[in-house]
């Protein structure tokens, strides 16, 4: 899972696709994204997201808020783009599959396939080892504070079980909000061994055409793209992309400029990404572009000239990369405790305690799962 820092094993066999402090520095990114939309999103002045939906309205928001920009702006960003911190985790998940488990097929490998039903169990166990840390932390928090939610018996098992996205109304069914990743990525997984582990290029391409496609025949605003968009249709193409970036390389994504060409095809990216956000069909596509983007964004800072600059920024993205199985678990429990502040007006404080709280909460939570032991293949 693109959470855990697995970077390294996969990706020392070429450099000139992502290092292990690629792999990390790209987790950093999604991480931030994530953790700080999760709590920005919730403020009611905030514009909000277009995730599983697009509103046209939030676009429109969006635009107001950036020509009339007050103090509110960095969390009108974050709050409408950080969510995109998942398809940069998909892109990781799928490139660190192919890059473990995959290879050209062929009689030589025949004898060395992983059972599906080995490969699955293995893969849901190492989700629930970091979902239920973060599932018993939040479920006390959230007994005891006001706005608890009413669980039932379904909802506990079907997280649990990671199939709670399957049911109807997933909104509706699955809390903390955030944990709806742990089920997505368990149908890749399995998606990904029964239809894709060691097939020809097509089959992966042609799920991502499909599932993309199919949802531009579906309402915008209709609770039927919201489902489509909670299960794994809604992320085979930032997930289809990283297994064809682990296989192809630059044949569809060009790493070997210098400073100034990563510079500007990561600016290249970033105004595609904004320009195809005004508009339902072009939209289906920023999961894409996104990590085009981030890949563009950590080769330049790992090509900045500027040694002190490109060291900090290294350290604080790695780091977080790090830690970012740990924080994803955490920070629904933390929002929770400090997110009243910023509702009574004090927008940054309550912030910036949340950051902090998250991060050191985080760093814990590791040291604590270190202590899990991990399943066995």
């Amino acid at each position: 899972m693109a959470l855990e820092n697995k970077g390294g094993n996969m990706a020392g066999r070429d450099s000139d696709l992502l290092t292990r402090a690629e792999c990390n520095a790209l987790r950093g990114i999604a991480i931030l994204g994530i953790f700080l939309h999760n709590y920005c999103h919730w403020l009611g002045p905030v514009v909000k997201e277009n995730e599983y939906q697009y509103f046209q309205h939030n676009v429109d928001w969006l635009t107001q808020c950036i020509a009339r920009a007050d103090g509110l702006l960095p969390c009108h960003l974050i709050s409408f783009f950080g969510h995109y911190g998942v398809p940069i985790f998909l892109f990781l998940s799928a490139y660190g599959l192919e890059r473990k488990y995959g290879g050209r097929p062929g009689p030589k490998l025949e004898d060395n396939r992983v059972a599906p039903l080995s490969f699955i169990r293995y893969h849901y166990l190492k989700l629930f080892k970091m979902m239920i840390v973060g599932f018993i932390c939040f479920t006390i928090i959230d007994a005891i504070t006001l706005g608890s939610w009413k669980y039932n018996v379904q909802q506990i098992v079907g997280q649990l079980l990671m199939i709670n996205n399957w049911y109807p109304n997933p909104d509706d069914n699955i809390w903390p909000g955030p944990f709806w990743f742990f089920g997505l990525m368990l149908q890749l997984y399995i998606i990904y061994r029964l239809f894709l582990y060691r097939r020809h290029w097509g089959w992966t391409v042609g799920l991502m055409v499909v599932c993309t496609g199919v949802q531009l025949l579906m309402d915008p605003e209709g609770e039927t793209l919201n489902y489509w968009r909670y299960n794994f249709m809604g992320g085979m193409l930032p997930f289809g992309l990283g297994l064809l970036f682990a296989r192809y390389g630059e044949k569809i994504m060009i790493v070997r400029f210098n400073f100034g060409g990563l510079l500007m095809s990561w600016v290249a990216c970033s105004f595609f990404i904004v320009s195809a956000s005004e508009s339902f069909y072009s939209w289906a596509i920023v999961p894409a572009l996104i990590c085009y983007a981030s890949v563009y964004l950590v080769k330049s800072i790992d090509h900045l000239p500027w040694a002190k600059l490109r060291g900090w920024i290294w350290y604080v993205l790695t780091w977080m990369g790090n830690i970012s199985a740990a924080l994803f678990i955490i920070h629904p429990t933390l929002r929770k405790v400090f997110i009243p502040i910023s509702r009574r007006g004090d927008v940054y404080t309550g912030l910036l305690l949340y950051v902090i709280a998250s991060l050191g909460a985080a760093w814990l939570v590791m040291k604590v799962m270190k202590k899990i032991p991990s399943p066995k293949l």
